[in-house]
């Protein structure tokens, strides 16, 4: 009997060992997942992405500044290890005009089902028709913060992709005509599928046939000064849980004076035409003022004076931190 005692006891202890350190084990794993450590993102660095864009011109359609940007910004993804697609389209604008249109995809772990997307895109207007001088109305503009500045915060977080992955596949698409939209000068119907030209083929096209991600982001205007960003319309009723994971991150990073945790106005923007056509829950980061004189984009969407001198690395910062805390800690 006591042979047997010492036996079972034996067993016991050794069971509750086992049992133990297999709870150890598993406390150990959820703690790493809770506690993954995302890269430090460099506003600096993005700032001088989004100036080297602005450095071409305007990056219109049909123009020379248009192709050598976007031979730049598939050169910049490639050499940062991504797995570039250029996807060249005929798009037909408003006025019947033929867009020689290229939407510019960089992706990580191709291989890999479980992915996210991020977007914005990086073609500018060809008319600044929103400039409080009517002089301006034809002029085509920089798009330092519409169109540069969300490509240049993606183009840092491929910087940061290549030195450190993250568990999920990222796709960083630029989309192309998304600015092309009938001007507010326009004598004709003016429709919401005038705008986002590239977002609607690449939703009904995309780079991968029966391509799918958990979400989608799109970055559009996140460079200005004393941005604010709202919860979309459109994005609280396609992606809700989306909003709420980038607010809840925002916030908890401390950038609460940027990302202000109500709803704001819906915005006719590439992410509406993903979430309609290609059904993927995606959000749109965007800049929302309750008060403004000229736009509730900014007072500088759609004018010339959409410039270098009003970005912001403090911005940047704060928009490119959030989205990298987020797919970085997404099991």
């Amino acid at each position: 009997m006591k042979k047997n005692y010492i036996i079972l006891m034996t067993g016991l202890l050794l069971f509750s060992t086992l049992s133990c350190g297999n709870k150890n084990k598993t406390a150990d794993e959820q703690m790493k997942k809770k506690t993954v450590e995302a890269p430090d993102f460099d506003a600096d660095s993005a700032y001088q992405y989004v100036k080297a864009q602005v450095d071409f011109g305007p990056r219109v359609p049909n123009t020379q500044e248009h192709v050598a940007c976007g031979n730049y910004l598939a050169a910049q993804l490639a050499s940062f290890g991504a797995q570039v697609t250029n996807q060249y389209a005929d798009l037909t604008a408003y006025d019947g005009t033929l867009l020689k249109a290229r939407n510019i995809i960089g992706s990580y772990k191709p291989e890999t089902k479980k992915r996210i997307a991020l977007f914005a895109h990086w073609d500018t207007r060809p008319w600044a028709d929103n400039d409080p001088n009517e002089k301006n109305h034809h002029t085509p503009i920089l798009g330092a913060n519409d169109g540069a500045s969300g490509v240049g915060v993606l183009l840092e977080i491929a910087r940061l992709i290549q030195q450190q992955a993250p568990e999920l596949g990222i796709d960083l698409i630029f989309l192309d005509a998304e600015d092309y939209g009938s001007p507010q000068f326009y004598a004709g119907e003016h429709k919401e599928e005038h705008w986002c030209l590239g977002a609607q083929y690449w939703a009904r096209s995309p780079h991968v046939p029966n391509y799918n991600a958990r979400f989608g982001i799109l970055l559009d205007m996140v460079g200005g000064k004393n941005a604010t960003f709202y919860r979309e319309d459109y994005s609280e009723k396609y992606a809700k849980e989306i909003n709420t994971k980038v607010f809840k991150k925002a916030n908890a990073l401390g950038y609460g004076r940027y990302f202000i945790n109500e709803k704001g106005s819906g915005a006719t923007d590439d992410h509406l035409f993903i979430n309609r056509i290609a059904k993927i829950p995606t959000i749109d980061i965007i800049p929302y003022q309750t008060e403004a004189e000229l736009s509730s984009f900014g007072d500088t969407w759609h004018t010339i004076n959409d410039n270098m001198d009003h970005i912001d690395r403090n911005t940047l910062k704060a928009v490119g931190q959030t989205v990298i805390e987020v797919i970085y800690n997404e099991q």
